[in-house]
């Protein structure tokens, strides 16, 4: 019996590539984060603390991640957040998202933030939030 036409190939089989791949960036997040702060322009939003829900996308030059220390902990985020929010009176969102993205770019491995910081009772009870998504890359 012949061997059929379609299991002779003219072409030795391709070398199969090696099973490691190379980790370019490593995105940490944290999305649904909720911080109390004094944020606001308006005169019935000073003298009192409204709820946040924070989310941050970074971008990370880390590979071959096998302990925390060779990545971004996002706890250092949550932290962040509250220190911010912890510091005093900020009137707009904009400069909270700022302030966080900086505080993330403490860490010399991160080269992108993105932060999206959203007040649920800004527009209530017309809109479920309303807020800023900002992104910024290491200068």
């Amino acid at each position: 019996m012949s061997a059929s036409p379609l299991s002779e190939t003219p072409f030795p089989a391709p070398a199969l590539a090696p099973k490691t791949a190379k980790v370019i960036v490593t995105k940490v997040f944290v999305r649904g984060l909720k911080v109390e702060a004094h944020i606001g322009v308006y005169d019935h939003e000073h003298g009192r603390v409204q709820p946040l829900v924070i989310d941050v996308e970074l971008d990370v030059a880390a590979s071959h991640c096998e302990a925390l220390g060779d990545t971004v902990n996002y706890e250092t985020i949550r932290t962040a957040a509250q220190d911010i929010a912890a510091a005093g009176h900020i009137d707009l969102v904009e400069t909270f998202a700022e302030r966080l993205a900086q505080a993330c770019f403490d860490d010399h491995r991160v080269t992108r933030a993105r932060v999206r910081v959203e007040k649920p009772l800004a527009l209530a009870p017309h809109a479920a939030a309303a807020g800023v998504e900002i992104t910024a890359v290491r200068g």
